[in-house]
């Protein structure tokens, strides 16, 4: 499952970028970064993936049936 905070906070690290300028390239508000990275859902909105996208990064989905385990 897809972590934002995890995600979004190593690839801005690797980027070597803040949270503030990830914002700022996609048009949003620093605030807004925060809130969706610290949400405690896991979430795929269009300014997680423009966030990403920033970053240089493409968001492929896979659906793989669970298992009833």
């Amino acid at each position: 499952m897809l972590k934002n905070n995890i995600e979004v906070k190593v690839k801005c690290i690797e980027a070597d970028t803040t949270q503030a300028k990830l914002a700022e390239n996609i048009g949003t508000t620093p605030s807004y970064v925060n809130r969706l990275i610290k949400k405690s859902e896991n979430i795929v909105n269009k300014t997680f993936i423009q966030m990403l996208e920033s970053l240089g990064y493409d968001i492929e989905l896979t659906y793989v049936q669970r298992s009833n385990g």
